[in-house]
């Protein structure tokens, strides 16, 4: 039966062809946070693998992985169109144009990994591996080039458990994602005779390892609970989470509701002991005025807070003003009791069009988020350290995403901490696959990660990725946890980075090159 299948898919031709290619790459989307169906991703690249038997041409695999590609990534990143509906008015004809745009853009990179397979390779077994290998190197090269956009990653299918996502520990994600993607190519060679069957039996096993390695590592390391009873001179971290929708955020009317809100969340809980020492963290831009210049506003900050407590926030940040260098940064500022700001960041990996346009000289549109003026780059990452607490990295939005790029080498932080505003989004797939990016920088770095979500999902990990507390998406309130780095530890991805990636991809293309030659070699004996 599935040897007649993927015959019928081989010899599609025309419309319904490239159809079936559109709607297999979409498919593969159901893998993918907030749905975590695994069974689609082999599903999704058995039908692309089989229906590759059937092209012969340069011209058809390329269309293959085209196709293939506008289907994963135009509905893996359907929830763009949100942010264009919170000002319909302005931005709400671009929104055809966004998702093919950045469907069809993105999609160069898996039909480049699809033509080389076909170039590379004649036979089902190797074809597989040698996608599964190219995929993982178009992800890696598509999070690096221009300002890299590393979202929606294979290895991200596992971020709805902290098991499987273990071995990002040595590997990485992009490593993890040569294992994911070999779990998703390999059972299509199921059709391929008793060897076939072999290596589609190894593809489901990868997910066994995974899990199995993964569950083994966290038993012996004890629980995550054990983080919240280390010692009582530890700071507790209170997330505020306003959730405010995007469109009333800005309103002038409604700032002094936004903000008493803001400053209502943040009370001491009643059953916590007052000479405990807290962190108080705001979301991104959840002050929407400039600290530095509003005095009131900084005391009526302070006057929630203990005398050992601070207050970090999320708030854009300009120096000098009314001047013909005025600029604007998005930052994140740290105040204390007194009201003053003892520390700053500011943003440096910016969002395309959200927060500058590039070559505005030639593409004259707005920017997305509020205010017309692009804002300007930061420098990071960046170690904060503050008198009397443990040192942190603050990473703004989708900072968080990149891998590697998280943390100072030089001045080393005790956790992380991701300040984002998803309320762009809405309730759609996008908060919960920026989330499962966030997750994996715990595990490869070996630290705690404090998120604090405008509109959520907020949320604080351990440094094994282990959920500690969370608020759910489009809820108001404020969560409390211990911040412990009790598990705080070097891990080999720290150390190696991304070498033990390249070993991997050049190992597997090179065993692949290699069978294919000697494939090819008692094919002509024949």
């Amino acid at each position: 039966m599935i040897d007649r299948l993927a015959v019928r898919l081989a010899n599609l031709s025309g419309w319904r062809r490239r159809f079936l290619w559109l709607v297999s790459g979409a498919v593969a989307v159901l893998a993918l946070p907030p749905f975590f169906f695994l069974p689609a991703l082999p599903v999704a690249f058995a039908i692309l693998l089989w229906s590759l038997e059937g092209v012969k041409c340069n011209k058809g695999a390329l269309s293959a992985g085209w196709w293939f590609g506008t289907g994963h990534f135009a509905a893996g990143f359907y929830w763009i169109s949100h942010a264009f509906l919170v000002e319909p008015e302005i931005y709400g004809w671009m929104i055809p144009f966004a998702l093919l745009g950045l469907g069809g853009g993105l999609a160069i990179f898996p039909m480049v990994a699809v033509w080389a397979s076909c170039r590379l390779t004649r036979e089902i077994i190797g074809r597989a591996v040698m996608l599964a290998t190219l995929w993982a190197v178009a992800e890696f090269v598509r999070g690096h080039v221009l300002t890299g956009f590393p979202w929606n990653l294979l290895a991200h299918v596992w971020a709805f458990d902290p098991a499987p996502m273990q071995f990002a520990s040595v590997v990485g994600v992009y490593g993890l994602s040569v294992i994911t993607a070999l779990f998703s190519t390999l059972p299509a060679t199921v059709i391929a005779g008793r060897a076939g069957r072999i290596s589609a039996m190894a593809g489901i096993m990868i997910a066994v390892l995974l899990w199995g390695g993964g569950a083994i590592r966290l038993a012996l390391i004890g629980p995550a609970t054990a983080d919240a009873t280390v010692s009582d001179d530890l700071p507790v971290v209170q997330v505020v989470q306003p959730n405010i929708p995007q469109r009333e955020k800005w309103i002038p009317e409604l700032q002094d509701q936004h903000f008493a809100k803001l400053l209502r969340l943040s009370r001491r809980p009643v059953d916590m002991s007052s000479d405990r020492k807290r962190i108080v963290i705001w979301p991104e831009t959840a002050a929407t005025f400039f600290v530095e210049a509003q005095p009131v506003r900084r005391l009526q900050m302070a006057s929630i807070l203990g005398p050992d407590d601070i207050l970090i926030t999320g708030a854009l940040r300009t120096y000098p003003r009314d001047t013909d260098d005025f600029k604007v940064w998005n930052a994140v500022q740290v105040l204390d009791s007194k009201g003053e700001i003892v520390a700053s960041f500011d943003k440096f990996h910016l969002v395309p069009f959200g927060e500058y346009v590039p070559f505005r000289e030639w593409i004259p549109i707005p920017k997305l988020t509020a205010g017309r003026t692009d804002f300007s780059f930061g420098e990071g990452p960046k170690t904060l350290d503050v008198a009397g607490m443990p040192s942190f990295s603050p990473l703004i939005c989708y900072e968080v995403i990149f891998p590697g790029d998280v943390i100072d080498d030089a001045n080393q932080p005790e956790w992380l901490l991701n300040v984002t505003n998803d309320g762009w989004f809405g309730k759609s797939a996008g908060p919960y696959q920026h989330l499962a990016a966030a997750r994996f920088r715990s595990i490869e770095e070996g630290r705690p990660m404090v998120r604090a979500a405008y509109t959520g999902v907020s949320v604080m990990y351990d440094a094994y990725g282990r959920e500690l507390a969370k608020l759910p998406l489009r809820t108001e309130g404020f969560m409390t946890h211990t911040l412990s780095g009790v598990y705080n530890h070097t891990t080999v991805y720290y150390l190696w980075r991304d070498i033990l990636f390249y070993g991997i991809v050049t190992f597997l293309a090179v065993l692949v090159l290699g069978y294919s030659r000697l494939f090819k070699s008692l094919k002509a004996a024949v």
